[in-house]
């Protein structure tokens, strides 16, 4: 029986730049940062305090199977979807999550004087307070502080 997900991945274009995005503008911390003899990156950030899930920052291309083999139609279409992938993510296709905070309004200030690009400023909707961020290659994430806080 599965009991619970312990990592999940955002794709992104440049790790060092997440890196940066990542820790020094959101406040997370680096888990994991470990580069293989293969020339892989392993990086995870975590939001401090929360060690039951770690956030993959994996760029677009390194890993599973979008180019296996060399040469002839495999590395075409793996480079073509690495393309394809790459576009969708400039473009803002993908929302990989929702960020909790206890004051949405206070964080969005100190995000937005960090540098942090808002697509909307905090608004209250039936479940709490959010804002939408996105991060440097077009992820979109919402903030949200829960009504209970």
């Amino acid at each position: 029986m599965i009991q619970r997900m312990s990592h999940a991945t955002i794709y992104v274009l440049d790790q060092d730049v997440a890196k940066d995005f990542y820790v020094n503008k959101l406040g997370l911390e680096v888990k994991v940062d470990q580069s293989l003899p293969t020339g892989f990156r392993w990086l995870t950030v975590a939001p401090k305090g929360q060690s039951d899930l770690e956030i993959i920052l994996m760029k677009v291309g390194s890993g599973g199977d979008f180019v296996k083999m060399k040469g002839g139609t495999a590395e075409k279409n793996g480079t073509r979807d690495v393309e394809t992938i790459a576009a969708l993510l400039k473009k803002g296709c993908f929302g990989p999550g929702a960020f909790q905070t206890s004051d949405c309004r206070k964080t969005f200030e100190e995000l937005k004087a960090k540098g942090v690009e808002f697509v909307s400023e905090p608004k209250d909707q039936f479940y709490g307070v959010e804002a939408v961020f996105k991060d440097p290659f077009g992820n979109w994430f919402s903030m949200t502080q829960p009504k209970n806080y």
